[in-house]
This record gives structure tokens, sequence and C-alpha cells, in this order.
């Protein structure tokens, strides 16, 4: 099936005895055992397995094209979930650039049970140059979060296939309708399904999808059950309720991302377009290659410094000065004003969501502030 198909009906499941034709949401928290002991209905409690929740993992692991997912509360959480699952001492490579709050997570929780390396992942030599004996995990970001670096996907699985390494991809920029990691060679993808599989800015939420049961994979998916960060039925329903539009969405989000990233490109007080869809992009061919559609997302600088991109950020009147990404709404945000001192994201930068409102209308928004 197509991925229009997929998203409306492999995350919904039809109940025998009313046969609703949208499947319900299932807040029971335990679920009565058979005469023998055993559980008929599949399901013993819901920290441990819901039927909402199963429905979202199985039409976002059939999105990536992979074998099995586990959801957990929140992106920070899944995220969480492989790093836990690794043994102490274990040694990670990471980009350079990178969502700052998994970073930080490292750095602030990690830093005494496992060790890291943030690299720039342009440079495969590099990748291949930091791997040591304890290194047991590649975690990728592609689209990166802010600068919209890529990773080649399938040159960085080679390296860590020939390592015996696994190789996950965060691929919360893209979403499952603009890159398939899976089908590149990577392992595991992770996306915030607070983002773009929601789509409508109103739930938190994260998720795990693996190309094929490993022993790490298992250990993820008992951190998920007995850590117990997982989403709530609620959660998981309004989740799987965003996916069934998430094609049509994203072809918004695409088109209206593209005509802004062209129109700010071309504009005088810009300094740059971070943007995988044009041609000034240093890798887009690389993006031509693995990248189905350049994504919603886009970053630029402006040529006045900080002090323009913040007149900029608070005057515009039709994007919201948010953080988080991924809703029909448009979303900006001075990213260094959030990450803080250590961070590679210039003074000028402002990151961008695009949103579904019509594009003259932002153009003719960012026209009157700039």
């Amino acid at each position: 099936m197509k991925i229009e198909t997929i998203s409306i009906h492999i995350g919904n499941q039809i109940p025998t005895d009313t046969k609703a034709a949208i499947q319900p949401i299932t807040l029971s928290t335990t679920f009565e055992k058979g005469e023998n002991g055993d559980y008929p209905g599949g399901f013993i409690y819901s920290r441990s397995d819901n039927p909402n929740r199963k429905s979202l993992e199985k039409v976002v692991a059939a999105l990536e094209n992979g074998i099995e997912a586990c959801a957990f509360s929140t992106g920070n959480a899944a995220g969480m979930a492989v790093f836990q699952a690794l043994k102490a001492g274990s040694h990670i490579i990471c980009p350079d650039d990178m969502y700052h709050g998994l970073r930080n997570q490292l750095k602030l929780m990690f830093n005494d049970i496992l060790t890291f390396d943030f690299i720039d992942f342009t440079n495969l030599e590099l990748i291949k140059d930091t791997i040591k004996k304890e290194t047991q995990l590649i975690w990728a970001e592609t689209p990166s979060n802010p600068l919209l670096k890529l990773c080649d996907i399938s040159a960085v699985a080679a390296i860590a296939k020939e390592n015996k390494l696994t190789f996950v991809i965060d691929s919360t920029f893209a979403s499952p309708f603009c890159q398939q990691p899976l089908n590149l060679g990577a392992d595991i993808v992770m996306h915030s399904t607070t983002k773009y599989l929601n789509g409508h800015s109103d739930v938190t939420g994260g998720i795990l999808v693996t190309k094929e049961i490993t022993s790490l994979w298992e250990q993820i998916k008992i951190v998920q059950g007995y850590g117990g960060a997982v989403p709530s039925p609620f959660d998981c329903y309004l989740v799987t309720r965003g996916i069934k539009t998430l094609a049509y969405r994203m072809r918004g989000h695409v088109d209206n991302a593209k005509a802004l990233a062209n129109y700010l490109e071309k504009h005088p007080a810009v300094e740059f377009v971070h943007y995988p869809g044009l041609r000034s992009h240093p890798q887009h061919l690389l993006a031509v290659t693995q990248m189905l559609e350049f994504g919603g997302m886009l970053s630029f600088l402006l040529k006045d410094g900080e002090a323009k991109a913040k007149q900029v950020i608070n005057g515009l009147k039709l994007f919201t000065q948010a953080t988080s990404l991924g809703g029909v709404e448009s979303l900006i945000e001075h990213r260094y004003t959030v990450e803080g001192p250590d961070t590679k994201t210039p003074k000028n930068l402002l990151r961008v969501s695009v949103g579904l409102e019509h594009i003259d209308d932002l153009i003719a928004d960012f026209n009157q502030v700039l």
C-alpha cells in the first residue's frame, strides 16, 4: 500500500462488538483474565500494552517499513530508551548539530555512564576515525536541528555495518513522508510524534521503529515496559488520528517551505537560507538522492545580526514565536536563546516551522517586517 492508505487503515482496529468505523479510546488500565489465568484479549496492563498504543506502533512501523515499534511519552523518552538500553561504558558517536534536548540529556544525565563524541557527520572519514573499541552506537539526525545539515544515511550505514555498530536516525524533521532511513540502511529510526506525525501541536510523544529484532531492541522494549515512560491511550489516539492526514499535510508543508525558502534567499536582508531543497544548500545533491521530499523546516541567517533577528521575530504577525515544529500553524524561534552558550547555532539564525497557511500570507508577513 501507498503511504496515504497505510496512514488511514493500518492504525485502525475495528472493534468486534460495536463495529465502530473508528477505533475507540481504551482507557482501562487493566484487563480481565480468562478462567485459566491467561489474557484472551491480548492485554494485561496499560503500562505494558494498550490497544491504542498497539495501533499507533503498528501504523508507524508500517510507514517506516520496519518490523516493530515502541511508543513513548515524549521524543526525549524515546531517545533516552536507546541510551538506557546500552551497557555502561558504551561509546556513542553523535552529530555536532543535534537537537539540544537529547544532547543535554547525554551531557547531564549519562555523563557518568556513557561516553560520547559530537562530530561533523558530513565528514565520513572523521566518523571512521572516531570509532573506538567501546563504540556501540552511531546516532545521527538528518536533516539536523537547526542547521539542516544532512547525514549520508547509506554511507554511514555501511560504516556501522562494517564495524558491527547500531545506527539510529532521528528523522523527526523529515517525517516518513520525506525520508525512510530503514530503507537506506539504518537500524532504528526515531520520531518525536509531537511533531509532524501528530501535526496539531496538542500532544507530546515519541517512537522508535526497528528494522529487525536484535538484543538491543529487546532491551529497549524492557526499558519501555518497566521504565513506564509510555503515552496515554488518548495521546496514542490523537497521534494515530493525526497520521491519517500526514501525507496531505506534508505536501502543504513542503510546498510552502520551498516557496518561503526561495523568497528568503532572494531577500537583501537575508545572509543565507538553510533548506535542503535549495541548490545553494551544500548537500542539495545528497538531499535529492536520499530524501523523498525536502521537508517543511528551514532556518535562515540575517545580515544585520542578532538585533535584526529579534526585531524580525517580534514583528511577525502570523508566525507564532514558540518552540516545537510540525503543526499546522507556522512557528518561528531564535534558537541560540533556547540552546544556550555552548551551542554552535549562530546568534543571527531564526528557525521556521512552515505551516499550512496560504503562502501569499506568510510571504506578506515577512515582507512587512523585513
